[in-house]
């Protein structure tokens, strides 16, 4: 659990430091700037799916409540574990942030 727990941390840090594409800063009287949000947290989510499936680890799933963060998660990580095509951590954020874009009919965010 600390070795899980000291690489979460590792990541986290690593990936603070290092320049990428974020929406950046997003204004609340944006019309999607929850949408745009939810889809870097569930982006976040297709990452960590793919790193627990290139070490064997089994697919870990949300409650489904019937609300859309639920649903739209389990959905990009299943994909993630059913395609093989997704086989670098670059792709796995790709295909989260752009499903969850097209699942939640947002624009995409400005880059």
């Amino acid at each position: 659990m600390k070795r899980l727990t000291a690489s979460a941390f590792a990541l986290l840090a690593a990936t603070s430091a290092w320049p990428h594409g974020h929406a950046g800063n997003i204004d609340d009287s944006m019309p999607d700037a929850q949408k745009i949000r939810f889809c870097e947290r569930v982006r976040d989510f297709a990452l960590q799916a793919f790193y627990d499936r290139e070490k064997g680890r089994p697919m870990k799933v949300f409650v489904e409540d019937g609300s859309d963060g639920a649903r739209i998660t389990n959905a990009v990580i299943k994909r993630i574990y059913e395609e093989p095509q997704i086989s670098s951590p670059k792709k796995a954020e790709t295909f989260g942030r752009a499903t969850c874009n097209e699942m939640m009919g947002s624009k995409l965010a400005p880059e």
